[in-house]
């Protein structure tokens, strides 16, 4: 009699079935097919992995060999669904047929997933798992916040819906780069997906294309979505019951206007879910950002979120008129999103209709606006008032720190001036100035009376000579 044991030490080979021609105008071919006909949920796997470390255990040997790099991942509680595998050599898809031996057990599991191993083997820089997330890391070899396929009625009334990945196509092209397509299936929606992954110095780097097809119209499709963790950090620790003093994949929202504007957004764990609307006609980029890449900020040597790679969005092409929008929830622990990010056209998402776009994707460590202004490394908020004096009621002080090369060489006769949005009444001082001893960073202090401000946000740059000097800052103000 063979136990499982003995047979879990005997890797076997997956097995593939006949080959078929494959390409994207067949891919394309299908999604639209797909979404003339009803939507039918696919069903969990019988056997589930009970936890992520039990999946990983299962997962050994034989999966490497799989498409070369590439590793299946089985269903877990949290990816439960199975997908369809296929490889894809010279123009023709082989569909992977039995999953024997490619995971450790007595039963054969279905895989729920797959991620992409370095060239050393020493780990995994792209994974694909659960509805239509994927993630890669950056130069620092870390994942963090995650991106979307697409994000069809977040932050509305009522529930979001979460299309899935059902099939991928894996074309491997080198020891650090492989092409992946996927079939996008919802109750609103169907899509083709098609990503070209590259393994790099500064990160990963994904050109995605997406022909979309509604099955019904939509009142939010969002584009490029991204999700993340942001639990708190040294502006707003009310939240925080961790001694670690900031835990976040990200905390802020860069956006690159059409117009050339460069706009931080600060992110927050508001004490109810919130949207904000940017205005981003013609978006040259955005993405959400771990700006703080400092290890003595999170003192965290586990989940080193100081290496935790940014995800910038570049369209290919003009995407138009719309909005980039931003979804925050409440949080009170660092192991669930409730960050999302995406676009947002003007034009309505009709049913029949087909909708194609396309866009790169940058995990990287770099800042996406660094070198060209200043950017805020540094906000807090507090009391009103002078230092020392009694606060000044109903009103709150805002500090922000912004650096960069534009302010090096600059003092306070050299006519720089911080331009905000908020007047009077609600405006009860200003200043700007550099900070002694940091060449080029300059602090702007604003002490508000936010019941009386209107709008209620704080907009916020640095200019000189009609000509802005940094981003622009954009916060809620908050009572």
């Amino acid at each position: 009699m063979v136990t499982a044991q003995a047979r879990a030490a005997t890797p076997r080979a997956p097995e593939f079935g006949p080959p078929t021609p494959f390409s994207w105008d067949r891919l394309v071919s299908r999604a639209q097919a797909l979404a003339t006909r009803r939507y039918v949920a696919r069903q969990p796997a019988h056997d589930v992995a009970p936890d992520f470390d039990a999946a990983t255990r299962r997962a050994y040997g034989a999966a490497e060999r799989l498409a070369g790099f590439v590793r299946l991942m089985p269903a877990t509680y949290l990816a439960p669904v199975p997908v369809s595998i296929n490889l894809v050599e010279d123009g023709m898809a082989r569909p992977l047929i039995a999953t024997d031996g490619l995971f450790a057990g007595d039963e054969p599991t279905a895989p729920a997933g797959f991620r992409v191993l370095n060239p050393n083997l020493s780990g995994d820089w792209l994974a694909f798992l659960g509805a239509s997330y994927f993630r890669a890391v950056g130069p620092q070899d870390q994942y963090g916040l995650s991106a979307r396929g697409i994000a069809v009625d977040t932050g509305l009334d009522g529930p979001e819906e979460f299309p899935s990945f059902t099939d991928f196509w894996i074309e491997p092209v080198s020891d650090r780069r492989l092409k992946v397509h996927a079939l996008l299936d919802g109750p609103s929606i169907a899509g083709a997906y098609a990503f070209d992954c590259a393994l790099e110095s500064g990160g990963v780097t994904q050109s995605v294309r997406a022909a979309l097809f509604p099955r019904r119209d939509i009142r939010r499709l969002g584009i490029a979505p991204a999700s993340s963790m942001f639990w708190y950090d040294q502006n707003d620790r009310r939240a925080a019951t961790d001694w670690r003093p900031e835990i976040h994949d990200s905390d802020g929202l860069a956006i690159w206007s059409g117009s050339g504007e460069r706009i931080w957004r600060p992110l927050a764990n508001p004490p109810h879910a919130r949207t904000a609307s940017f205005r981003a006609d013609g978006v040259k980029g955005f993405g959400l950002i771990q700006r703080d890449q400092r290890f003595a900020d999170y003192q965290d040597d586990g989940a080193f979120y100081d290496r935790r790679p940014s995800l910038w969005v570049e369209p290919v092409g003009d995407w138009g008129a719309g909005a980039v929008l931003l979804y925050e929830m409440p949080t009170d622990g660092e192991t669930n999103d409730n960050i999302v990010a995406f676009w947002q056209g003007d034009r309505p998402a009709r049913a029949g209709e087909r909708r194609d776009v396309a866009y790169r994707l940058r995990w990287m460590s770099q800042d996406p606006f660094e070198g060209s202004v200043a950017r805020v490394v540094d906000n807090w908020a507090g009391a009103a008032g002078i230092p020392g004096t009694p606060p000044i009621a109903g009103a709150r002080k805002y500090v922000v720190d912004f650096e960069g090369k534009s302010l090096i060489g600059l003092d306070r006769r050299s006519g720089v001036e911080a331009v905000v949005n908020v007047g009077k009444p609600a405006l009860l001082a200003i200043a700007a100035y550099p900070v002694v001893g940091q060449p080029g960073r300059w602090r702007v202090t604003l002490d508000i009376r936010a019941d009386a401000a209107n709008p209620k946000e704080l907009r916020l740059f640095l200019r000189r000579d009609n000509s802005a000097l940094s981003e622009t800052l954009i916060e809620p103000l908050s009572p």
